[in-house]
């Protein structure tokens, strides 16, 4: 065939309209998309002018590429032993001391090499891991000017820890600047129901430095003021604007004790209203605006939200002072002499919480109720000693009592653990921070007994189950056997009316 009636041959199989180039744009394309490198940075969150202002961070900045992700630097080496717990929030080895030692669930080996990730965080006296604080700050965007008064805080030391880290968690949402060191409401000591007496510094229950340094430390962008009269241009008297966080959200159809469920917007939401005029002046750092929560705001922030990095460290700025941390581990030490004396394996014990005294509400379980599931779980374990955490003596007693005839197990209370000046330190302290002695003995008990929905008893169980996963701890099983650490008592059939929400928005 001649070359030009050979043309004329393949011209007659294409179409009229020359597709070629198009159909190979269109494949290069694909092959773009399906090749390019995934972006290695974490999920960003960069900081916009919230006001017609660039953010105080320059983290932040909106001109700056966002942070990368964790894990950070390796942490410094564990400082000399003269040096305070507390200067060593970002170390990565755990102290010695007599909670050492119990049997432990370790961390699957791919995780056993991130910064912290060795730290039993079960401790009360762990040390702080500060990088997901870090992430979380440098992820911010940051309100010159705003300062959060974290001072709503009532109740034993279940309710008080997540009031303030509530407060806090908001508040670090919000991007504010600065933040005054939180107060504890003191309870009334003749009548355990009323929680509003005076107003306690933060050393009533917690290590005022270590908290400093870990905001210090992790998130210098905020402020740290030792109380409102401080805040440069307050003046005399002060303004606060009192708010309920779950109000600034469409809450159409939920249940009032539901946790808020806009807090991945709540950043945006605020400042949105914070710069609308009919509820106040925007904040400058001349002129700050001042924010309080209404009392009440407790149970509110789902953990998990933030991942389980931060819901499993972000607790440990709440550090117990020196004082109760002392004569826990002095309980404790005692305790584990009792229970080998009485043949345990390495002074293993049963904890116990009784939850019966005055202020409980009439709808928990009562005492007979405690007492049978607290003695069947006892003897299906094995258990020949327990200590006892309950701030009613009288039915102390008869729980020592009834042990006895039903599972043969000796039981003791910190009153029968500590002597001489211990003693009478103990005597002299509240009835709330005599219960700080007791969470420090069930974090060192070998298994532990709660019951619902006593939020001392969810917040134990939670800060034992720590010891299953580190860092990235899966959530508690509610109305479960447990995970082998624990065991909580109570009824599982219904959310609300169970108090179920408590294991979904407190920190451990």
């Amino acid at each position: 065939m001649a070359p030009h009636g050979r043309m004329s041959f393949l011209l007659g199989f294409m179409p009229r309209r020359n597709i070629f180039l198009p159909t190979l744009c269109i494949v290069l394309l694909i092959l773009v998309w399906s090749f390019r490198l995934p972006n290695p940075r974490s999920y960003p969150y960069p900081s916009v002018d919230w006001f017609e202002s660039k953010s105080s961070s320059p983290a932040s900045s909106p001109s700056s590429p966002p942070p990368p992700p964790p894990p950070p630097p390796p942490p410094p080496p564990p400082p000399p032993e003269s040096e305070s717990l507390s200067s060593s929030l970002a170390s990565s080895t755990p102290p010695k001391g007599p909670l050492q030692g119990h049997k432990s669930h370790s961390s699957p080996p791919h995780l056993s090499s991130i910064p912290g990730n060795d730290v039993d965080l079960s401790q009360p006296d762990a040390p702080f891991v500060g990088w997901p604080l870090k992430r979380l700050c440098d992820e911010t965007t940051w309100v010159e000017g705003l300062v959060y008064i974290c001072d709503n805080n009532s109740g034993g030391i279940g309710n008080i820890r997540n009031y303030i880290q509530t407060c806090l968690r908001y508040a670090l949402e919000a991007g504010a600047t600065g933040l005054t060191i939180p107060k504890i409401r003191k309870r009334n000591e003749k009548d355990l129901s009323d929680l509003f007496t005076t107003f306690l510094p933060f050393s009533y229950m917690f290590d005022e430095q270590h908290f400093r340094d870990a905001f210090t430390t992790n998130c210098p962008q905020i402020t740290l003021y030792d109380d409102v009269k401080d805040i440069p241009g307050v003046g005399e008297s002060p303004k606060i604007s009192s708010i309920t966080p779950k109000d600034l959200g469409n809450r159409d159809g939920c249940d009032p004790r539901d946790q808020n469920k806009h807090t991945d917007r709540f950043g945006l939401t605020f400042r949105k209203w914070l710069k609308n005029e009919k509820h106040g002046p925007a904040p400058t750092k001349q002129k700050p605006r001042l924010i309080r929560f209404n009392w009440g705001v407790l149970f509110d922030w789902q953990i998990y939200r933030d991942g389980p990095e931060l819901a499993a460290t972000f607790g440990g700025v709440l550090k117990l002072n020196d004082k109760f941390l002392r004569l826990g581990k002095k309980a404790l030490e005692k305790m584990h002499a009792f229970s080998r004396a009485a043949g345990a394996k390495n002074g293993a014990f049963l904890g116990i919480h009784l939850r019966t005294e005055s202020d409980a509400l009439g709808f928990w379980p009562h005492y007979d109720t405690q007492l049978e599931a607290y003695m069947s779980q006892a003897s299906k374990r094995g258990y020949h000693t327990a200590y006892l955490a309950t701030g009613n003596q009288t039915e102390a007693d008869k729980f020592v009592d009834a042990a006895i005839e039903m599972a043969q197990m000796k039981v003791v209370t910190k009153m029968d653990l500590l002597s001489d000046e211990d003693l009478d330190e103990l005597d002299s302290l509240s009835w709330d921070q005599q219960g700080l002695i007791d969470y420090v003995v069930l974090l060192g008990s070998e298994f532990f007994l709660g019951v619902m929905p006593s939020s001392f008893s969810v917040h134990v169980a939670m800060k034992r189950h720590l010891k299953t996963g580190g860092l990235y701890t899966r959530p508690y099983k509610t109305g479960t056997e447990g995970d082998g650490l624990s065991h909580i008592v109570g009824k599982y059939d219904k959310y609300w009316a169970g108090w179920l929400f408590l294991w979904d928005g407190m920190w451990p």
